[in-house]
């Protein structure tokens, strides 16, 4: 039998591919991994807003619930009771904070409880400028109401402290209590919780509530999902593109 002229022995060939071809598989298997990525990074945040909702949930149940009497290691951000005695010769600034025109900051005072190393108590917002008389100094046994705040780490981008003048600006335990001749105290701040039978305008003005982180998750994962859809359709568009033989573009 004849073989025609340019023709390899042993039937016909597949014939190599097009340059559309050798231009639209790297773009696909490039596109994998990072479609992949999109997808993994959405699921994440998915698992972040179900903990997320969770985790405000409990807070919201602690809110509403009676305080617990606090432990030798409770947990941050619960609800909790202690009783003992102010040293108010040892109370100290927290912060800047700017209500209407005041300027003022957290009231911290140390809280001798019994068999306890001292508790840094957080009373509440404070003018700068205050008179003695304005800001209530309880003597004797008090029972404070509170939530436990972690420790604030701290940056270099924090105000430095002015230990001298008892201010201080970033929400360290330990470098507060140093700072007012205290070096043993407990590792957390108690954040006292505005009661129910406090009078109209004392100060120090305490937390109302339980301090709630933002609960953005949904949003992000929207994002990372709405990328990964975006990812298929331009990938899509341009292989459709290529195969009719025009710039995408």
């Amino acid at each position: 039998m004849a073989v025609l002229p340019g023709a390899a022995p042993g039937g016909p060939r597949r014939a190599p591919p097009t340059g559309k071809g050798r231009r639209i598989w790297p773009a696909v298997l490039a596109a994998i991994p990072v479609f992949v990525i999109l997808l993994g990074l959405g699921t994440w945040q998915v698992q972040r807003l179900h903990w997320k909702t969770a985790l405000l949930a409990d807070i919201a149940a602690a809110e509403a619930g009676p305080p617990r009497a606090l432990t030798e290691s409770p947990s941050d951000f619960s609800k909790v009771e202690v009783t003992g005695r102010f040293l108010h010769d040892r109370e100290a600034l927290l912060g800047l904070e700017v209500r209407g025109a005041t300027l003022g900051g957290r009231l911290v005072t140390p809280l001798m409880a019994a068999g306890r190393r001292p508790i840094l108590v957080d009373r509440g917002w404070v003018p700068v400028e205050r008179p003695a008389a304005s800001v209530t100094h309880p003597e004797g046994e008090v029972r404070v109401i509170g939530f436990v705040s972690p420790p604030e780490p701290r940056d270099s981008f924090a105000a430095r402290d002015d230990t001298a003048g008892r201010r201080f600006y970033t929400a360290d335990p330990r470098a507060i209590g140093a700072g007012i001749g205290l070096p043993e105290v407990e590792p957390y701040l108690l954040v006292a919780l505005r009661q129910p039978d406090a009078p109209t305008g004392a100060l120090p003005d305490p937390a109302r509530n339980l301090p709630r982180p933002r609960n953005s998750h949904l949003g992000y994962a929207i994002t990372w999902y709405g990328l990964a859809a975006a990812l298929v359709g331009v990938l899509g568009f341009w292989i459709a593109a290529q195969r009719r033989g025009k710039d995408p573009a």
